[in-house]
């Protein structure tokens, strides 16, 4: 039995490690785990029609770190269970026998995972001793991964912020319609701007997929809800006169395609053409689709 719990134990280690790897390490990766949080809170906050959805990208990243926090602390619980209480060294004044194996052995856990250190209880087994600052490094890695996460998701938020303001802005002075009668060169310029950045909106979704899971609260900062007037940039721009914007236009609706393509295989947005699959995108976001609005 204590075997198995061990091994129970270290299963659960490296279930945790291994979806923090695929999660923040490796390249375009999604682990399963902290995916399967976000999904959760992103199901909730649908089923409440989003009245709280700004919430619900950070409330599943905060659910997954937990989730890889107890998978640590349970999983190292279950390695020092078998040796509670020989194992250990008490201080004076505390009884182990007054304590449940289970409860001594998740304190401990929790104690050397938080890099708190040590106080009223100390590993004297020699394997023990190994292993319980290797638990600590884990933690502090733990904690210091959490703390990247952050750091890459909130620049990812405002590069796709500033592409949605610029389409808002663009719309909002009905640009597409004026592009006919525009300098090629400010037009071309203008569409080759927009093509990078939808590009890297592409990229920095891939990279960071938990993005997709931020609602953003205002329209003329949601990417779902701008993101079709490129497509419609692009439309006008292939009935351009000058050669170089319709070469811009056609690069842009290629880039707009690519990311419509992303949504479809990656996060399930369903439709057959990226018209109907950016409407799909709005929608799951809680706006209206482009077809539905009005003006």
């Amino acid at each position: 039995m204590d075997v198995v719990l061990t091994l129970l134990g270290f299963g659960l280690i490296g279930l945790g490690l291994w979806d923090v790897f695929h999660t923040l390490l490796y390249p375009s990766g999604r682990g399963t785990l902290s995916h399967g949080m976000l999904r959760l809170a992103w199901w909730a906050s649908r089923r409440t029609g989003h009245r709280r959805g700004s919430i619900a990208g950070p409330l599943g990243v905060v659910a997954a770190i937990v989730l890889w926090g107890l998978l640590q602390a349970v999983g190292w619980a279950l390695v020092y269970l078998p040796h509670i209480p020989e194992g250990f060294s008490y201080s004076e004044g505390v009884d182990p026998e007054g304590h449940h194996d289970a409860a001594e052995a998740l304190y401990m856990s929790l104690v050397t995972l938080g890099t708190l250190g040590f106080g009223d209880v100390v590993p004297v087994g020699p394997w023990l001793r190994f292993v319980s600052p290797v638990e600590s490094l884990i933690g502090f890695a733990l904690l210091t991964a959490a703390l990247s996460w952050f750091t890459q998701i909130y620049p990812a938020l405002a590069q796709r912020r500033a592409l949605a303001a610029r389409l808002s802005l663009l719309q909002g002075v009905d640009y597409a319609r004026r592009l006919s009668g525009l300098d090629r060169a400010s037009a071309s310029r203008t569409l080759d701007q927009l093509t990078d950045d939808v590009v890297r909106a592409h990229v920095t979704l891939v990279q960071n997929a938990e993005t997709y899971y931020f609602r953003e609260v205002k329209e003329d900062a949601a990417l779902a809800v701008s993101l079709p007037y490129a497509m419609e940039i692009a439309a006008r721009a292939q009935d351009a006169a000058a050669e170089e914007i319709r070469v811009s236009g056609a690069m842009l609706r290629t880039a707009v395609e690519d990311f419509g393509r992303l949504l479809r295989e990656e996060f399930g947005s369903p439709g057959e053409t990226t018209e109907e699959v950016l409407g799909a995108y709005a929608t799951d976001h809680g706006y209206d689709p482009p077809k539905a609005r009005t003006s």
